[in-house]
């Protein structure tokens, strides 16, 4: 109560916070758009619009779908499991699923090269089946690769917004249908999915958007362009190509970016604030 009543406190944190958020964060994007269009509206169409930035974009937007799906799976199983359930292991379960968030995606891309790579362990059983139904799947250096990159650095996103959730939401009601006699999967369709499904929603959000920047883990196992790289790979190659209009060019595909980015703070907005009002009822019931 003390910070409220000086006034002049206030209005310095509310200045410095202001003044922080629109230096580090808005200027910089907005000077991505500016710069985007600095050669004209229709060098920018052209830039969007390569062969190379399409197939960018359409690996990002594959990987990002399928990573956001696994892991939206993945985040519900792990989370009931974690919240409704005791078994030996459950606080390793917790930490392994942490794990990404501690190791640099560099790091992660080289793990998958040392797995799934010609000199890899797992590399013989993935010929084994290449062999057994004539196949030729790659990982390494392949969209496959890119899309176990993405999954990998996005995998706690989802239940770890579901779980504190779920284990404010408790499970009386869930224990008292059971003795009523519903079913798994009423009782989570009914019950549980209804407590979940901001945070659930809130989660997917957050996975999309790591999901379209990453950048570390995709390039370790990325390697040609036009046929692998996502967008941020793509722009890496424009601007490292040195020229003025390859350097517009890469502010121009980073603006696409930069719109993803805005939409998804938006929805993201919006689900938090449904999230806290749910909760709020559920305080109040």
């Amino acid at each position: 109560m003390g910070y409220k009543k000086k006034k002049s406190t206030r209005f310095l944190m509310i200045t410095v916070s202001t003044l922080f958020v629109g230096l580090m964060l808005f200027l910089p994007l907005v000077m991505v758009i500016i710069n985007s269009l600095k050669k004209g509206f229709e060098f920018y169409l052209q830039a969007v619009s390569t062969k190379t930035v399409i197939s960018a974009l359409k690996v990002t937007l594959l990987a990002t779908v399928i990573t956001v799906i696994v892991n939206t799976v993945f985040g519900i199983f792990a989370s009931i499991l974690l919240t409704r359930f005791s078994f030996k292991g459950k606080q390793l379960l917790q930490t392994l699923i942490d794990i990404p968030f501690s190791v640099s995606p560099v790091i992660a891309g080289l793990a998958f090269i040392m797995m799934f790579g010609r000199m890899g362990w797992a590399a013989p059983f993935v010929d084994a089946v290449n062999n057994a139904f004539g196949w030729d799947i790659k990982i390494v250096f392949a969209v496959p690769g890119v899309v176990l990159a993405t999954i990998f650095v996005t995998f706690p996103f989802v239940s770890r917004e579901v779980i504190p959730v779920l284990n404010a939401a408790g499970s009386d009601e869930e224990d008292a249908a059971a003795l009523m006699g519903a079913g798994m999967f009423t009782i989570f369709r009914r019950i549980t999915f209804p407590h979940m499904k901001w945070a659930l929603l809130y989660g997917m959000v957050l996975c999309t958007a790591r999901a379209l920047g990453e950048f570390g883990a995709v390039n370790a196992l990325s390697k040609t362009r036009g046929e692998t790289f996502t967008l941020p790979l793509e722009i890496d190659a424009l601007y490292l190509s040195g020229s003025a209009d390859s350097i517009t060019a890469a502010f121009a595909v980073s603006s696409i970016l930069v719109l993803f980015t805005v939409v998804l703070l938006v929805i993201r907005c919006v689900l938090e604030n449904r999230s806290k009002k749910a909760q709020e009822e559920q305080k109040r019931r």
